[in-house]
């Protein structure tokens, strides 16, 4: 982030005033330092901003579904939101399902399997809240999902197509936040 108020750039090197940047130790690279600021905060904010988590344990109860979940965003966002008072079902590829279900996730769906694309809960819950980190998923596989009062982020962008999240953003069509990924560096 490079202002608080305004959120990131999308640039290569960028300008940043000395209060919002930390030395990195040197046993973190470069590349974990700076994707831990962009996928730690957007999970942050995800988990205890949108879906109301309280970290602390505290707090209602919180039906979470979590795709993507072997993902940057997905990984810090599953260990996050264990540490509220939530159940977790997270989707990823089959070859993932143990590193997902290692970092805490109650339920974790392989997203190619039929309850995997439709989304169902294998305890049959209904999601409160969901922390969409995959971009190809209808809102119309969400829908019979959700709980009353459920919630979700809208969509995910690599940074090579954020055009199409400012058009998105522009165009009032979202139906949560919508993320602007970095490229892998």
């Amino acid at each position: 982030m490079l202002n608080h108020h305004t959120g990131g750039g999308l640039a290569e090197y960028a300008v940043a005033k000395d209060n919002l940047i930390v030395l990195r130790p040197p046993e973190v690279s470069a590349a974990e330092g700076a994707s831990l600021p962009v996928a730690g905060l957007a999970a942050l904010q995800a988990v205890t901003e949108s879906a109301g988590v309280k970290l602390d344990g505290t707090g209602r109860h919180v039906n979470l579904l979590i795709t993507a979940a072997s993902g940057g965003v997905g990984q810090y966002a599953v260990q996050l939101a264990k540490l509220g008072n939530t159940h977790v079902t997270a989707t990823c590829g089959a070859h993932n399902l143990d590193l997902v279900k290692s970092l805490g996730a109650d339920e974790v769906l392989d997203y190619k399997t039929p309850d995997g694309v439709a989304l169902k809960s294998p305890s049959g819950r209904k999601y409160d809240v969901v922390i969409h980190c995959e971009m190809d998923i209808p809102w119309s596989t969400f829908e019979p999902n959700l709980s009353t009062n459920g919630k979700v982020i809208d969509s995910k962008h690599p940074l090579s197509k954020a055009e199409e999240a400012w058009t998105k953003i522009s165009d009032g069509h979202a139906t949560g936040k919508i993320i602007v990924e970095p490229s892998v560096l």
